[in-house]
């Protein structure tokens, strides 16, 4: 079995890998006083780097759970997610209106894949 933790803290670490799985923690973004659309980009783009870097890409996603704040911004959402997914490289998803850790978050996401085979 293997398991390798990156960017750990006393709190989660930010990637697990166990086994040729790569585990995400929640991913939001940087800018959280942008809309819906800008929020789930720079969002997605954060998960395209950590998934690099541990050899993955959005193509490997095995399953999403993305978190909205408020349902009636779900299309915005849908719109940029649509865009950013590979044709035929849909993952099982959930999606589900939370309250954030931040007022000002309007998207969450975390996500599994697989690590490619060599």
């Amino acid at each position: 079995m293997t398991l390798v933790r990156h960017h750990t803290s006393e709190r989660m670490s930010r990637i697990v890998v166990h086994n040729n799985t790569v585990y995400l923690c929640g991913q939001v973004a940087e800018d959280r006083s942008q809309g819906m659309a800008e929020q789930t980009r720079t969002m997605l783009a954060k998960v395209d780097a950590l998934l690099a870097e541990v050899g993955c890409d959005r193509r490997h996603l095995l399953s999403a759970t993305i978190y909205v704040k408020d349902m009636s911004l779900f299309a915005e959402m849908n719109q940029v997610w649509d865009a950013w997914v590979p044709a035929g490289h849909a993952p099982a998803r959930a999606c589900v209106e939370a309250a954030m850790a931040s007022p000002e978050l309007l998207v969450e996401i975390s996500v599994i894949a697989a690590i490619p085979e060599s």
